[in-house]
């Protein structure tokens, strides 16, 4: 295996590196990932080096947040495509029964239901039956706090109330849509599908009820839940636990390190270290990329885990692995919308993502990438570097807003970058995949990152129109952009009362020269630099007005294994051609989870630029926003953001010569 570099990048360059950069059962840790030849043989850590031994001391020594978010109930978006596709995530969340999704648990617990049982990965037969009613109460506490809808709190206070109903039938604390013979099953190290992930989601939406929509009923029933976990791992050797993490478990560790921030009970931490899967995590600490042949998604929420840990304790053993694991990933394993994964795993060794890329058609799992920017909301909390979002605005943009349908509310499981692929998404009522649970999440907080501040001083993150009432300072600041159909944003401030406050404004890593920053119409002698914030420190008064102007220019990122395999960028938006309708019928586009690329083939034509500059051969269509076609090519092809490109076919590699 080759060593993996550990020195970071210069400030220039570490954004310019992220380029390139099933209808049955998913993969699960510890499944067989296709691999193109045996993995070579991993090196132990010396002896006298192991980050993570036998046991794992707990001091509880919070660290020091550079900066915290703003909470939910402080912004507010306004119209743009982030508001459309908050309210299709809105209506899909009230189109849904709760008692629909309360059957499982009441048939388990012996408690009557009439409901009409759900399908798809909630079917009463389905092993993952009960996971997406955690997602569902998450969404809905996300949801009430971003609008204030008192009726999506109304119906997460009657599920809770229903989960109670069940709880209370049941012994131990012990409440799921399965029975614990699953446990038994896990415990005996036999087949069955991922009962303490489907346990970890219940538990993470009970919190976020609790802690979005101040439900105390949550709490009692998570902590009931918590207890019996805590019950259930106590009796396991330390070798006999390590066996059973190689079954997936969700993010077990985050939540009961939540639960003992909210509850102050230090013990819920010594519970969370029991899920600290040690092989994993060793290599992390000692910055060795040992990735290849993990199921990506089972992974990454054991590092927001690690993150958590840190944040609590300041350990520095979990924060290395929560630091190494994103700048390796984000670097060697990610593709040009910010995704990673390929047939939900990490199929070759890294920065080999051309070889990658043509093993599977599905790739960039939905779940990665939104627990991937997760964990990057973590660590850049701990420094303010702007250089972390880049890496989120690149994903949000490209992967998350391009794979929900903003007229429906239905989201994917896979963002497919293979060559004449389309974008297939979830059914109402039979689909119900984990990418369906996190994309009802993630739409429901779309204003968690948009602004942060350290107590004094206010950092504007992402350019999304937007309200934001800064209570503590008196201050309103409203954000006008159509970003990112132009890269102009103006901020307007509204302080009760004249009011003294640094302003830092990112300005990211792919801005062309002329950008400029203006207040109250006279521009800033001092050009904005790339991957950094500008910083404005004034006595800000009501209609003061701050004009931002970001510069978007066409360029390539190519895979790093292969330089004639490229992407086309235009500023911060991942451009796919247009390739066509042939064979897309509904059935193509609703329900499977990937596109079946295999039983409906096209050649995707290879382009030839003859040296040219992109600008050259690839050139903006007149009186056509963001719309770009090819000049002197075998075939004219249309490239538009893939954000806004649905029922179609298209490529966003493709062949150069």
């Amino acid at each position: 295996m080759s060593k993996s570099k550990t020195r970071r990048p210069s400030r220039r360059t570490f954004a310019t590196l992220l380029t390139g950069i099933t209808a049955s059962a998913p993969l699960l840790d510890g499944a067989a990932v296709p691999q193109e030849e045996a993995p070579p043989k991993k090196k132990e850590p010396p002896a006298d080096l192991p980050p993570f031994g036998k046991t794992i001391d707990f001091r509880p020594q919070p660290i020091e947040m550079k900066v915290d978010p703003f909470p939910l109930s402080a912004v507010r978006l306004r119209p743009s495509p982030w508001k459309d596709a908050q309210t299709a995530n809105y209506g899909y969340l009230k189109r849904l029964d709760p008692d629909r999704l309360l059957h499982t648990f009441r048939i388990n617990a012996g408690v009557p239901s009439t409901a009409v049982p759900l399908d798809g990965w909630e079917k009463p037969d389905c092993e993952l039956r009960g996971h997406f009613i955690g997602h569902y109460l998450s969404a809905c506490a996300l949801m009430y706090a971003s609008t204030g809808d008192s009726d999506l709190k109304r119906r997460a206070a009657s599920i809770v109330s229903g989960l109670a109903a069940c709880q209370a039938k049941l012994t131990g604390g012990y409440l799921s849509a399965f029975p614990t013979e699953y446990f038994d099953r896990l415990n005996n190290l036999q087949k069955v599908w991922a009962p303490f992930y489907t346990i970890h989601k219940v538990m993470a939406g009970l919190l976020d009820v609790h802690e979005y929509c101040h439900n105390a009923q949550a709490l009692q029933v998570l902590e009931g839940m918590a207890q019996w976990a805590d019950t259930w791992t106590a009796t396991l050797s330390e070798e006999h636990m390590q066996a059973v993490l190689n079954n997936e478990f969700g993010g077990m560790s985050e939540v009961l390190y939540n639960l003992a921030s909210v509850t102050g009970k230090d013990h819920y931490v010594v519970v969370g270290d029991r899920f600290t899967k040690k092989r994993f995590f060793n290599p992390l600490a000692l910055r060795r990329d040992e990735l290849r042949g993990l199921h990506v998604n089972t992974h990454i929420p054991q590092v927001i885990g690690a993150a958590r840990r840190y944040e609590l304790s300041g350990d520095v053993r979990f924060h290395d692995v929560a630091d190494f694991f994103w700048w390796e990933v984000t670097t060697a394993r990610t593709y040009a919308t910010g995704g990673t994964s390929n047939n939900e795993g990490w199929l070759v060794e890294p920065r080999r993502l051309g070889a990658e890329l043509r093993k599977g058609v599905n790739t960039t799992e939905c779940c990665c990438a939104y627990n991937m920017l997760k964990l990057t909301r973590h660590l850049y909390r701990w420094s303010a570097d702007p250089r972390y979002f880049d890496y989120y605005e690149r994903t949000m943009l490209n992967h998350r807003l391009a794979a929900i349908n903003r007229q429906t509310g239905a989201t994917q499981y896979y963002l497919s970058l293979a060559p004449a692929a389309w974008k297939t998404f979830n059914t109402e009522e039979a689909s119900f995949w984990c990418c369906t649970g996190t994309g009802v999440e993630e739409f429901s907080k779309l204003a968690d990152s948009i602004y942060f501040h350290d107590g004094t001083s206010l950092f504007v993150n992402l350019f999304i129109p937007s309200e934001l009432e800064w209570q503590e300072k008196g201050v309103r600041i409203a954000q006008e952009t159509r970003f990112p159909e132009s890269g102009k944003t103006t901020i307007v401030f509204d302080p009760a009362k004249p009011t003294h406050m640094p302003v830092h404004i990112r300005i990211p890593f792919w801005v062309g020269v002329g950008a400029s920053v203006k207040v109250n119409g006279h521009t800033v002698e001092v050009t904005p630099s790339p991957a950094s914030y500008f910083t404005l420190a004034r006595t800000w008064e009501k209609g003061d007005r701050v004009e931002i102007d970001l510069p978007m220019n066409l360029r390539i990122e190519a895979m790093p294994d292969e330089p004639g395999t490229q992407a086309f960028l235009y500023g911060p938006l991942l451009l796919a051609g247009k390739l066509g309708k042939a064979d897309l019928d509904q059935p193509a586009v609703i329900g499977p989870e990937g596109p079946e690329l295999a039983k409906h083939p096209l050649v995707v034509p290879p382009l030839h630029t003859n040296n040219r500059p992109l600008s050259d051969w690839l050139q903006p269509i007149s009186g056509e926003l963001l719309t770009f076609e090819t000049k002197a090519q075998d075939q004219t092809i249309t490239f538009v953001p893939l954000h806004r490109l649905f029922d179609e076919r298209y490529a966003v590699y493709w062949q150069v010569s």
